[in-house]
């Protein structure tokens, strides 16, 4: 049996992912909830609001470990994207050393910030944080590009 109440683990993504997916039915259980707690007294009330809470998590269908997974699905493909649009925008980087010791390579569509000799960079793709990527080959090829390209 699935625990569908445990909660510890889950990021404000997953969360978000499920609220989108599903806010139409929340909102109606939230008014309804709102009604019994107003009007129905006691046991009954907190019987009934548990029954419609458990009622919404089973209809839902997916479990907080497949909401948390649709969100990291769709995190590695915006990833993807960015490496793919790496390769393209390689000739027009610029790089950049920041007065706090880290540096910025900027393509057109993709900001790469990073410190040196971290192994790792955070990546905007088109203004929009995806997270942090290791620096793999790819990455370091954009780096060394936009290094040769000169600095701004």
């Amino acid at each position: 049996m699935k625990n569908y109440f445990d909660f510890s683990g889950y990021d404000w993504d997953a969360w978000s992912t499920f609220l989108q997916d599903h806010w139409l039915v929340l909102v109606i259980a939230l008014v309804v909830l709102l009604f019994i707690i107003r009007v129905v007294k006691t046991f009954v009330k907190w019987a009934l609001v548990l029954v419609i809470v458990v009622g919404i998590v089973a209809y839902s269908g997916y479990t907080l470990d497949d909401v948390k997974s649709i969100g990291t699905q769709a995190i590695d493909s915006l990833k993807q994207e960015a490496v793919s649009a790496m390769a393209g925008e390689v000739d027009k980087a610029t790089f950049t050393s920041n007065s706090d010791g880290t540096f910025t390579v900027k393509t057109e569509n993709l900001e790469l910030t990073g410190v040196p000799g971290s192994g790792e960079v955070n990546v905007k793709f088109r203004g929009k944080s995806v997270g942090t990527m290791k620096i793999d080959s790819t990455i370091q090829a954009l780096i060394d590009q936009a290094k040769a390209n000169g600095k701004v």
